[in-house]
């Protein structure tokens, strides 16, 4: 376990999690992730329509809570990571502009460069 930011871990390298997130975004971000979820809201309000046990109703409550908590922990590191790479192009911004009033060209100009790049690496 680490306290360190998801985009500072394992340096400009991703990690298994790092994709796995990814991907997990891009399909709860897609249509067939959204029909999913209606389905499984109508299974709930079937589940109450029909008068089904209270175990089954249960099972299909808790279903919905755990989806709900896998998409906040999905959106919290997204978000992290949308932070981490806005503050570095600002860094990189304000770097290039003291070395721009300088007068002269030196590595913010290729930091900055790489922190425009930065979605395609965190």
């Amino acid at each position: 376990m680490t306290l360190e930011h998801p985009a500072e871990r394992g340096g400009n390298e991703r990690d298994r999690f790092a994709h796995l997130a990814e991907k997990s975004s891009n399909f709860t971000s897609s249509p067939t992730f959204f029909g999913l979820c209606l389905l499984l809201v109508g299974i709930v309000i079937g589940a109450h329509a029909a008068k089904v046990p209270m175990a089954w109703m249960m099972l299909a409550g808790e279903s919905m809570t755990a989806v709900t908590l896998l998409l906040l922990a999905l959106l919290k590191n997204s978000e992290r990571r949308a932070e981490h790479a806005i503050q570095r192009k600002l860094d990189a911004i304000a770097a290039a502009l003291i070395e721009l009033q300088e007068g002269e060209p030196g590595p913010a100009q290729r930091d900055l460069q790489e922190a425009i790049r930065v979605e395609d690496q965190t």
